[in-house]
């Protein structure tokens, strides 16, 4: 694969798994979404399904990686770390793409994102906090509890996918991509409670670097103190994913 490919392969995959999932995110939060409050569940298998689709378009040109503790893992299996910021770049282009795409999917949503002045009745509607459509917030804010989370979860999902590469013909079958998109919705079900599941350090950064700057009404914080959990802890995951990869098969 030539670095032009991976790089167009890498941008353009996370873009979908990103407007995918930021997608079901605003659509099961934003005031006036067919889908609002539809659940947990739906966002778990909204996410999913964006890996299905973004995987298996990337799969041509780049092998559809999307997720940097992804990429880490495999060169820390391989030894391979040639190409390595290849993926990284274009997965952050990619999930700051998909961010924007999930933006103007729901600009008019997001518009209607602003205070309300009061009925007659003197009841007032407040402004909806955004950033959970872009990037993961913690429902307990305990840095090392928060940081064991993405490691453990991360764990969950890379070293599965390195393991599936010893079942001769799934990859080629195509069948590895559906298999991981499962597993991304299981992850999401079982692992996801804490931190909303980052997994993933593009999927986290490169939305929240988005929403830092969209003209967003009233649109909150972005949690720049809470940044470097869903960055550093997919990263250990995917570090750990390797190592023990190697030692254990």
């Amino acid at each position: 694969m030539s670095n032009g490919d991976i790089f167009v392969g890498e941008t353009i995959g996370t873009a979908i798994l990103i407007l995918f999932g930021a997608g079901v995110c605003a659509a099961v939060t934003l005031r006036y979404s067919k889908a609002r409050a539809a659940g947990w569940i739906v966002i778990a298998f909204g996410w999913g399904f964006g890996v299905l689709a973004g995987a298996y378009t990337a799969a041509p040109l780049s092998g559809g990686h999307l997720n940097p503790a992804v990429t880490l893992g495999i060169a820390v299996d391989t030894g391979e770390w040639g190409k390595v910021w290849v993926y990284v770049l274009g997965q952050l282009v990619g999930a700051m793409l998909g961010a924007v795409l999930c933006y103007l999917t729901y600009f008019a949503q997001f518009q209607a994102n602003v205070s309300k002045t009061g009925t007659t009745e003197g009841t007032a509607d407040e402004p909806l906090p955004t950033l959970g459509i872009f990037s993961t917030i913690p429902e307990i804010r305990n840095p090392v509890a928060n940081l064991m989370t993405e490691i453990i979860a991360t764990i969950g999902l890379v070293l599965p996918i390195l393991a599936f590469g010893l079942t001769t013909g799934l990859g080629e079958s195509g069948t590895l991509v559906l298999i991981v998109s499962l597993l991304v919705v299981g992850i999401g079900l079982s692992l996801g409670g804490p931190t909303g599941y980052a997994i993933n350090p593009a999927r986290d950064l490169g939305p929240r670097v988005v929403h830092t700057f969209l003209p967003i009404p009233n649109k909150g914080t972005s949690d720049w103190g809470y940044a470097w959990i869903p960055v550093v802890g997919p990263l250990i995951g995917g570090a750990l994913s390797g190592l023990i990869y190697n030692a254990a098969f």
